[in-house]
């Protein structure tokens, strides 16, 4: 469908519903049963359907609402994903449950091979887990778990055992992925940025020869309608890279794909603040991290930072050249306590303008330019809107002193939650559910939102800065 026929396809006045039936049980019950439902009895899955593991970034965002509902689940959730962690100090994108059918996700373990390929890596023997990574939120979970009940984060040592899993990780990063030589990471594949099928990727993925479409089965198709998957041209290339990385050992900086990303890197900055307050609590202060994260946020603007555009954009590594395309990565960066004020206050402009709509055309922010080219309002990253993201947006918006703005998007996450049966995504004009229903971290984020106390123009941002009960 052109451009001109998808805007024609949308309902007059883009009507959208948001609120829940007067008959449903309370959105908090609502959210804490589909995390009751994930729960396998050390961690979360995403969605029983669509991905029955435990996945990276899904297991922070999901022990930040957790917290609410248990903490020691919450502390747990993290125990479990920390435990998989490589010698390297990489945490990998998926932990595999063995008790699930091979054949249920793919690429699965026979897949990765992570204990044979992943040897001189120090992948961990005794658990199958892939060889890629994703976005490093988990620092920042940990502290927000940690001030849901200090006294029992306390007495389990939780902080203390935590804390080198955690500061191994940001050093591989910081160390083994600067591929830029620049100071920033660098993300080897599209699945470790987290935003799988963003138009931001089409111009480094064309250079990857995709594998031949016999070669795997996508169980993702089962689960989803074919039009809002990646493409099979897309999926091949993916599927290139990944077998490309394992075969050569999961050693960095070979591969075609090397891409410097603003959230990505954004929320290391944010986590490393967070270090920052984990190691202060442990009575090991380390000057230097608060230090490195002020220079990280500055080398990050002056990498990453496009004035013409009004936000962030990645830069291919490759190329050297920013990837001219605008995705809802170069908006996250917002959160970050140090940006300099006269970029926050062109980030808000560009939120709410004519590209991503926030508070006019849109309720939630989309994931990709509305005015892009290759803007699909239902496709997996190329248009519709996310709650992880918006949550971040929230976040960084009531961080910075943008109280009304943010009261409007969390009121929209917290009614689209509810009317979409807390999707995995949605559109952003109409709030159509998209992907599968009852996703752990909608319901998660549902249940951070609802206990945060935005009169007070606090969150777990502001927490994190001032070291108290978020």
């Amino acid at each position: 469908m052109d451009r001109t026929a998808q805007r024609a396809s949308r309902p007059p006045g883009r009507t959208v519903a948001y609120e829940p039936p007067g008959t449903a049980p309370p959105l908090h019950t609502r959210a804490a049963a589909v995390l009751e439902a994930g729960w396998t009895g050390a961690s979360t899955v995403p969605s029983h359907s669509l991905y029955p593991h435990q996945w990276s970034w899904d297991s922070a965002f999901i022990a930040i609402g957790l917290r609410h509902l248990s903490p020691l689940r919450a502390q747990t959730e993290l125990e479990t994903l920390l435990a998989a962690q490589w010698a390297d100090g990489r945490i990998p994108h998926i932990v595999f449950n063995p008790s699930v059918p091979l054949d249920a996700y793919f690429p699965s373990p026979d897949f990765w091979r992570s204990s044979a390929a992943g040897r001189a890596a120090g992948a961990p023997r005794g658990v199958e887990t892939s060889g890629i990574v994703q976005p490093p939120v988990h620092a920042l979970a940990a502290w927000l778990v940690h001030l849901a009940d200090p006294g029992l984060s306390r007495a389990r040592g939780f902080l203390t055992r935590a804390y080198p899993r955690l500061a191994a990780w940001h050093d591989y990063l910081l160390h083994r992925r600067d591929l830029g030589g620049g100071g920033l990471v660098s993300v080897v594949h599209p699945w470790e940025q987290g935003m799988d099928n963003s138009p931001c990727w089409d111009r480094p993925l064309s250079r990857v020869t995709p594998a031949p479409a016999r070669s795997f089965r996508r169980a993702d198709l089962d689960h989803g309608l074919p039009e809002d998957r990646p493409t099979d041209l897309d999926y091949g290339r993916y599927v290139r890279l990944a077998a490309d990385y394992r075969d050569g050992g999961y050693a960095d900086g070979a591969g075609d794909f090397v891409v410097e990303d603003p959230a990505f890197n954004a929320l290391l900055i944010a986590s490393e603040y967070a270090l920052d307050r984990i190691a202060r609590e442990l009575g090991a202060a380390d000057p230097a991290r608060p230090d490195r994260a002020e220079r990280l946020t500055s080398t990050l603007v002056e990498r990453l930072w496009e004035p013409a555009a009004g936000m962030f954009l990645c830069r291919d590594v490759r190329t050297g050249e920013p990837i001219p395309e605008r995705g809802v990565s170069g908006l996250v960066p917002l959160l970050l306590p140090a940006l300099p004020r006269d970029l926050v206050a062109t980030l808000v402009r560009t939120v709410c303008g004519p590209h991503f709509g926030l508070g006019g055309t849109t309720r939630l922010v989309p994931s990709y330019d509305l005015l892009g080219e290759a803007f699909d309002p239902h496709r997996y990253w190329r248009g519709p809107a996310w709650f992880n993201t918006n949550w971040l947006l929230e976040q960084g918006l009531r961080l910075h002193g943008e109280r009304g703005r943010a009261d409007a998007l969390r009121k929209g996450m917290l009614h689209t939650a509810g009317a979409s049966g807390f999707a995995e995504y949605v559109d952003p004009y109409t709030a159509q559910a998209c992907g599968v229903t009852g996703f752990g971290w909608t319901a998660a984020l549902t249940l951070d939102l609802l206990h945060d106390r935005p009169a007070r123009g606090r969150n777990g941002l502001t927490a994190l800065k001032e070291g108290d009960r978020a």
